[in-house]
């Protein structure tokens, strides 16, 4: 591993603190690795952007997927993982999800989390795009999200936890041999820590979630701009499949000049037997897949793209008024409100419905401990890639592998402690007077990003709109080095220009890959290169930054991840 020795234009620390783990973010993934880490003896600082529950966790509303039910087993889970995949999912990644997903849900049951129970006392399972089986273990009819951040934020608190909450995270700190040494990280408000500030710790866990901002219209929070992935670019990390972004086939259009988060319309309303209409009633999807409207995510998705292109439409509809007031009211409160709250009655009326950007299956590249390719850093959740979720996620299985991934993560910090036999160390950062910074750009071009990558390298792409895209990316990138080199100016530093920045590096990072997967696969989909090619593209894309801010690419030589640390091979 090679630092690039880039870091973000940012004052100085002006406070620290020291743990032997500091995790980034609070949704399932963070708050599960900092609840096993402490339980293990480690002294734990929590760090995330906004409050405790504040992440994406609290917004998915579909559930958590595992095989719980009576017939299922984790080998047709498994199944189901690998044709979602596309032929991409690494699968022994899958079989760690499926086999230890069980206990997992159950060990997140034990910790306090409610799921809702039939009249007999048993889980309440439903299905998903995708699956074949009863499988989605749900709480308050579609709030899953919401209990599961209760429960575990909870469960901090009660544990006393550390936690910095507010805090943008900045940079990693490295140490003289190359190892993780901390973050730096700026507080947003006013208190024991304010401003720009570091956490000195020898493990780093990035569970900062994803990236869904890049694009214009998104299920994600405003939170969500990709800070975790663009850091470990930064510190000279690998990021693969960035390629893959899941697109929500139904997400409530609220227009077409809407911007940021909109309400999502989860796939389990499609489980419960909701379909896809056009203006004129017809169920578009039948007859396009076996499944139906309960197809994988990127096929419904295509499809209701096409509908919409063949009918010059700007969206599709979602029937559900056979559900009747109960079920609506019982099964999907949150959504009926939401709808509600935007004019529109499901009981009553079909509900408009579009495409927007929901989920990175990519991201920085870990093995099956959440290690990366730098030492110290690790990752899980959405801004991890594990090879899990390959060419397209199978519904419901982030909050599993979230929940999986972070627990095999604090067993390796603790274990790799415990080997040493010794105290953690305090490692001392090594310090970087004159190092290349990263120039900021101005808070308005993050809506220029968003932009150009929804009209470049959205649902429909193609080699045409994603060199168009790259180019207007790199300008924008130009514009604010060459402003930096040429007489040392740069937006002023704070979290809006942070965040575009962070946004910029991803979205070239994307578009990179987009344009050299020459090939359409699972929720990559290129109108100019409609076929999937095993032969070529059976393979993932790793992405690295350069010291000199340009990205390096290549692929792997098999749909397996390589080892992340050269003593594995």
């Amino acid at each position: 591993m090679t630092s690039t020795g880039i870091r973000l234009h940012a004052p100085e620390p002006g406070w620290s603190i020291s743990a032997d783990v500091v995790v980034v973010g609070s949704g399932v993934a963070g708050l599960t690795a900092a609840l096993r880490c402490e339980a293990a003896g480690l002294d734990t600082v929590v760090v995330t952007k906004a409050r405790l529950d504040d992440g994406s966790t609290r917004w998915a509303q579909g559930g958590i997927a595992a095989a719980l039910g009576e017939g299922d087993t984790p080998e047709q889970h498994l199944d189901d993982t690998l044709v979602a995949g596309a032929g991409l999912c690494d699968e022994g990644a899958v079989r760690i999800l499926v086999t230890e997903g069980p206990d997992a849900v159950r060990r997140l049951i034990e910790t306090g989390a409610h799921f809702d129970e039939s009249s007999e006392g048993a889980l309440e399972l439903t299905r998903e795009g995708g699956h074949h089986r009863r499988r989605i273990a749900h709480a308050g009819g579609d709030a899953t999200g919401a209990e599961i951040s209760r429960a575990l934020v909870e469960a901090v608190r009660a544990r006393a936890l550390r936690t910095v909450e507010n805090a943008l995270v900045l940079d990693l700190l490295t140490d003289a041999d190359g190892r993780t040494a901390g973050v730096t990280l700026h507080v947003m408000g006013e208190g024991q820590h304010d401003g720009v500030g570091a956490v000195h710790a020898p493990a780093v866990v990035l569970a900062t979630g994803g990236m869904g901002q890049v694009f214009s219209a998104t299920t994600n929070p405003n939170v969500s701009t990709g800070d975790g992935v663009a850091l470990a670019l930064r510190a000279g990390a690998e990021v693969s499949d960035l390629e893959f972004v899941q697109f929500h086939p139904t997400v409530l259009f609220l227009g077409p000049q809407a911007e940021g988060q909109q309400p999502l319309v989860s796939e389990a309303v499609r489980g419960e037997g909701a379909h896809l209409v056009d203006a004129d009633g017809v169920r578009f999807m039948v007859g396009q897949h076996e499944l139906a409207e309960l197809a994988p995510r990127d096929i419904v998705a295509k499809g209701i793209m096409r509908r919409m292109r063949e009918r010059d439409a700007a969206h599709m509809y979602l029937d559900a008024r056979h559900f009747g007031a109960d079920m609506w009211e019982h099964r999907f409160p949150t959504i009926l409100a939401a709808c509600r709250a935007h004019g529109i009655d499901p009981v009553r009326e079909p509900v408009p419905v579009a495409p927007a950007a929901h989920y990175a299956s990519g991201g920085v590249r870990t093995d099956a401990a959440g290690r990366t390719t730098v030492p110290g850093l690790y990752a899980c959740g959405e801004v991890a890639c594990t090879g899990v979720h390959g060419a397209n996620r199978l519904a419901s299985n982030s909050l599993l592998e979230g929940l999986v991934y972070a627990e095999r993560i604090a067993a390796d910090i603790a274990a790799a402690r415990s080997a040493d036999g010794l105290p953690a160390r305090v490692p001392q950062p090594v310090p970087h007077p004159g190092t290349p910074e990263h120039p900021l750009l101005a808070p308005e071009t993050r809506f220029a990003i968003q932009r150009i990558m929804t009209a470049g390298a959205g649902v429909l792409r193609s080699g045409h709109s994603l060199s168009r895209a790259a180019e207007q990316l790199q300008h924008l990138h130009a514009e604010a080095r060459d402003a930096l080199v040429e007489n040392g100016k740069t937006a002023e530093p704070g979290v809006d220009t942070w965040e575009a920045t962070n946004l910029l590096c991803v979205a070239r990072v994307l578009v990179a890959a987009a344009r050299l997967r020459e090939e359409t696969r699972g929720c990559h989909w290129r109108e100019d290169e409609p076929g999937r090619d095993d032969t070529a593209w059976r393979r993932h894309i790793v992405v690295r930054l350069n010291p000199d801010r340009t990205l390096a690419a290549h692929t792997t030589d098999t749909a397996d991840f390589p080892p992340t640390r050269p003593q594995e091979q």
